[in-house]
This record gives C-alpha cells, sequence and structure tokens, in this order.
C-alpha cells in the first residue's frame, strides 16, 4: 500500500495488466454483473466507509460492484461506498466495456428502467429479475430493455440463461474463503484507496482457480436463441 502505487503511472500499467488479463480469458455473449459488500467494524474512523445495505442487515464499509464475462478476472469493477445505488454503478460499467452485444445478468437490485437503457446503448440485453414480480406495470414508461427482460424470463431458455447467474456467486465466494481475502476487509486495508489497490491483488489471484466457462454453451441455445430472435439488444 506504498504511496508509489498511488502514483498514475502505477495505477496506468495495473490497470493495463488486468485488461490484458481478462483478454486471455477471452470474452462471450454471456455477462454477470453483481456487487460484494466490503465491510468494515462498525466503530471504524474510516472517513470514506459509508453505512449500507449488506448480505446480513446493515453494515459500514464499501462495495466491490464487478461485471464478470466468463472468466475470474472482471473486465470492469469499480469500489464504491456501501451506500451507493448498485444500478448506478453498473450503468458506469457496462458503458466502460468495449465491444457490447450479448447478456448481462442481474439480481432483482437490477431491475432498473435507466441501467436497462444503459445496456441497451451497449447493444447489451440485461436480464434481471423483477423486485415486485407479482405486480403490474402500471401506466408510465419502461424500458424496451426491462419489458423483454420480463418477457425472457418468462421462457424457457431465458431460465435456463438466467441460471448462469449463479457463475459469480462463486466468483465472488472465492474472494473470501482464504487468508487475507475480502470478508471482512484485513484490518490495514482502510480509505478509499487502498481498497482500491487490494481488490485487484484478490482478483488476480482467482484467476488461477478453474472456473466452469459459462459461455461455452450448448450449440442447441444458440440455435433456440437465434430463432425466437432473442439477440443481445
Amino acid at each position: 500500500m506504498s504511496r508509489r502505487l498511488q502514483t498514475t503511472e502505477v495505477q496506468r500499467q495495473l490497470a493495463d495488466m488486468e485488461r490484458q488479463l481478462a483478454a486471455l480469458e477471452g470474452g462471450g455473449w454471456v455477462m454477470l454483473v453483481d456487487g460484494k459488500p466490503l465491510t468494515v467494524g462498525g466503530h471504524s474512523k474510516d472517513p470514506d466507509a459509508a453505512w449500507g445495505r449488506a448480505r446480513r442487515g446493515w453494515a459500514k464499509g464499501y462495495k466491490l460492484h464487478a461485471v464478470y464475462h466468463g472468466g475470474s478476472m472482471p473486465p470492469a469493477w469499480e469500489v464504491a461506498p456501501l451506500n451507493e445505488a448498485e444500478p448506478e454503478v453498473a450503468a458506469r460499467l457496462i458503458l466502460s466495456i468495449k465491444g457490447g452485444g450479448g447478456y448481462l445478468l442481474g439480481d432483482k437490485a437490477y431491475d432498473s428502467n435507466p441501467l436497462h437503457d444503459a445496456a441497451l446503448a451497449v447493444g447489451c440485453q440485461l436480464v434481471a429479475q423483477r423486485k415486485r414480480p407479482k405486480a403490474g406495470l402500471g401506466h408510465r414508461r419502461h424500458s424496451p430493455g426491462r419489458l423483454r427482460s420480463i418477457e425472457l424470463l418468462r421462457q424457457e431458455f431465458g431460465q435456463k440463461l438466467y441460471a448462469f447467474r449463479e457463475q459469480v456467486e462463486r466468483n465472488f465466494g472465492w474472494l473470501t474463503n482464504h487468508a487475507a481475502g475480502l470478508a471482512p476487509l484485513p484490518n490495514w486495508v482502510r480509505r478509499a484507496h487502498r481498497v482500491r489497490l487490494w481488490v485487484p491483488n484478490q482478483t488476480d489471484r482467482s484467476r488461477y482457480l478453474r472456473l466452469p466457462n459459462f459461455n461455452a454453451l450448448p450449440a442447441s441455445y444458440c440455435i433456440m436463441l437465434l430463432g425466437e430472435g432473442g439477440g443481445g439488444g
């Protein structure tokens, strides 16, 4: 966590390394988005940490927001205070991903019309469960992407596609299942700039796991996709 690591040149080199590692693992037409709380103690003096909702109630800290596309190295990620809305951060992440296209899978926290619009802007179809599945849609405007997501999840293809979202839980799970990981943050990792330096260290290590590639879907799924006119976007 030295000062040299915070310099612009070192940060640029680290970002280049992450992009190259992500490129080695390859992209795909299925991406996953999720957030993982990075908590600190409730009495922590860290001025950058914020109170927000975590897995088991309220906590203080940060959240790692990441988009995965098939490997263990996320092509886009961001650390934000724990109280920042997931759809807002996700919109920034997907706009930073080059290439676009395909499907982006998220849980109900990402059921947001602005986020669906942001996904469509890069040629991507967001598929997220509805926050209130039993409620009607009302009379307000809904993103075409959100309406398409609702329709997809009613179909067998959409349900099988969405099942691959469990992969991101395994990716995040590995980051917490070893010493000095992310659950919670080590005592010496405080302030936003140190957290942003610590997270890549853990994601780089996760690359060496043999994780299944959820982009290796059977060809029959692709045929079904084309037959139903379900191209991303």
